[in-house]
């Protein structure tokens, strides 16, 4: 008999004004620019078509407005999920890294190793297990099918990290993945499998 299988695709939301300033964001941060609305936009034709049982986003603004222009493509309202936001930065939020070298250089060096150097938030581990238990509730609603997560680069990395093994989240090795990138996991009900990572091919062409 074929074991029971959910194929779990992750959006990364669109660019925003702090993406490109290169600006911390965590809990904060604005909504998406116009590039963001494209990458959106894109990302949503490629998914047209895709047969999909529901659409899990995290609740910050970036990442909702993302999930409902892919939700208005596909005809499913997308479900906020606060499990699914980016990793908590604290005292760093909207700070540039020039601005976290200035203020915080021994936090700053701490966040270089893969550890959080700001004072406040949570830790990437605390975001890791809140994102995996996010993550392994839903499945638990979704035995079979095809689930989409909207989420954040952080998120995308602890998903990874729990599909290959990884003990912890680790920010050093993985990377977080582009703007609306699309990776793709594969779980049954005793294994999660790394089917694809940071695919971008309907990316090509914006400017």
């Amino acid at each position: 008999m074929m074991a029971r299988m959910t194929e779990v695709l992750v959006v990364r939301h669109g660019e925003t004004d702090w993406n490109r300033e290169r600006r911390w964001q965590g809990h904060g941060g604005p909504g998406l620019n116009e590039r963001g609305r494209a990458q959106a936009h894109a990302v949503a034709a490629r998914l047209t078509g895709v047969k999909l049982s529901a659409i899990y986003t995290s609740d910050l603004p970036r990442a909702a407005q993302t999930a409902r222009i892919i939700g208005s493509a596909v005809g499913i309202e997308p479900v906020p999920e606060r499990g699914l936001r980016e990793v908590d930065i604290g005292d760093w939020r909207g700070l540039t890294r020039a601005q976290v070298r200035q203020k915080n250089p021994a936090g700053y060096r701490r966040w270089r190793r893969g550890e959080a150097g700001w004072k406040g938030g949570e830790t990437y581990d605390e975001m890791h297990a809140r994102v995996v238990a996010t993550l392994e509730r839903l499945l638990q609603s979704h035995t079979r099918g095809r689930v989409l997560l909207v989420s954040h680069g952080g998120a995308v990395r602890a998903i990874v990290a729990r599909a290959v093994d990884a003990p912890r989240h680790d920010r050093v090795h993985i990377d977080g993945a582009d703007n609306c990138s699309l990776t793709t996991v594969a779980a049954t009900r005793t294994a999660l499998r790394l089917v694809g990572f940071n695919d971008v091919g309907h990316l090509q062409g914006l400017p």
